[in-house]
């Protein structure tokens, strides 16, 4: 299997108590939930095969803040696909998820 890590300015992004920052084990993403000042600088994504013994680094990527303020075409879309009825059996479980990305 694969396994993802994202370098943050050339050392490895902790994610230890941080609610704000997850990486997706599924696709590799790197998700922020609000930036702040402190996260600027360099992010690149390591993918690694353990059985296989090898890595594969992506490029880096800065992460800038702008100064206006301003998202413009970066707006976040928010865009919701769910079915009209959801069906479920009396006594079980039901888990509906919403959420929201912006570039």
């Amino acid at each position: 299997g694969l396994s993802y890590t994202w370098i943050f300015n050339n050392d490895t992004l902790s994610l230890r108590d941080d609610g704000r920052r997850f990486v997706s084990q599924e696709t590799g993403n790197l998700y922020l939930a609000k930036v702040e000042p402190w996260d600027v600088g360099t992010y690149t994504c390591v993918v690694s095969n353990r059985e296989a013994q090898q890595s594969a680094w992506g490029p880096p990527t800065p992460l800038t803040l702008r100064s206006d303020g301003v998202m413009g075409e970066y707006e976040p879309k928010i865009e919701v696909h769910f079915p009209e009825t959801t069906y479920a059996a009396k006594g079980s479980a039901v888990r509906l998820e919403c959420f929201a990305l912006g570039k």
